[in-house]
């Protein structure tokens, strides 16, 4: 046995460092690491007269991306307060955390009388008080930012028309102000009021990413901030950008109309354990009374629930598609 096991452990090593040094050849990796090495080698370039302002062109864009990249890493885990405010509640930090703390004991005093079970109480208490609130505040989130992705490519659009009427660019933000439809229209005024205390424009067009997580809000700061930074034909980019806020529109439409089918699926496998346990209840319960009244049934049931709750999490991530 232990010769078994010897002769295992050293062909796990010997195949590992097979795999670490030898495979990279074999598979061609290191000829594509040279490869890209060489066409990515900067080679010398005689000077032109027109170098230097095309230079110093490219330096401002580079700048203005180093900015926007430092912003979104800043953006990523955004404290409560910027979370409810991109929500759309208007609630403050503490009264939120009142809410949740007063959810949670309300939760455990409840289960308490009923089951009469301590650690039942805290289990459904802490679910209560500090996931519950959490997850409502996500979905109010998830749902104001697909409001704006469905009036955002509209209003862009209407940017693009007044521009090209001749409007400078705060006077269209003020019509998408103005007249546009929730959460468009306050995200923009936002951006209006910004930029009337002094800020410049292109800034305040970035800070439509802090308070919306989009990537078509960050695509828009960036145009903005880019033709504010280093010039050129702002109803041409907002075009472009328009008409790819709009093939991201039509994709997700498609996917969603293609996974309709598997989601339907996925409800029907997900439901059908809890509809024939109604049933059997319905019909005989007897038969199935002790699934809580008996100790074991409980941690059968228990156990179920559990490998219920990681079969719908597979399905969901199988049938949620990102692009």
């Amino acid at each position: 046995m232990n010769a078994l096991g010897l002769f295992f452990l050293v062909a796990v090593a010997i195949g590992g460092v097979v795999w670490v040094f030898v495979y990279p050849y074999l598979s061609g990796e290191k000829k594509a690491e040279r490869r890209m090495a060489s066409v990515a080698r900067a080679e010398p370039i005689a000077a032109r007269p027109s170098r230097g302002a095309s230079k110093s062109r490219r330096e401002q864009v580079e700048g203005t991306l180093k900015v926007i990249d430092e912003r979104r890493r800043k953006a990523k885990r955004p404290p409560l307060s910027e979370r409810l405010r991109q929500a759309g509640l208007s609630w403050s930090k503490r009264r939120f955390l009142i809410t949740a703390g007063a959810l949670g004991v309300a939760a455990f005093v409840v289960m308490l009388v009923l089951e009469r079970s301590l650690i039942v109480a805290l289990a459904i208490g802490f679910a209560a008080g500090g996931g519950l609130p959490f997850w409502a505040l996500s979905f109010l989130k998830r749902r104001r930012e697909s409001k704006f992705l469905n009036a955002f490519p509209d209003a862009v659009d209407v940017i693009v028309r007044g521009i090209k009427a001749g409007l400078p660019l705060l006077d269209s933000l003020k019509l998408i102000a103005t007249d546009a439809e929730e959460p468009v229209r306050s995200e923009f005024r936002a951006i209006v009021e910004t930029q009337t205390i002094g800020m410049p424009i292109g800034e305040a067009a970035l800070k439509l990413y802090e308070n919306m997580q989009v990537p078509e809000a960050n695509f828009f700061g960036i145009v903005i901030s880019i033709q504010q930074r280093a010039g050129g034909n702002l109803s041409e980019a907002l075009g472009n950008l328009s008409r790819v806020l709009r093939d991201r529109k039509k994709m997700k439409a498609k996917i969603q109309a293609m996974s309709q089918e598997a989601k339907a699926s996925a409800g029907i496998i997900g439901a059908l354990p809890i509809a024939v346990m109604t049933l059997v209840w319905i019909t005989s319960p007897s038969y199935i009374d002790l699934l809580w009244t008996d100790p074991l049934g409980r941690v059968m049931l228990a156990c179920s629930a559990g490998w219920m709750l990681c079969g719908v999490l597979v399905m969901r991530k199988m049938i949620n598609f990102d692009f």
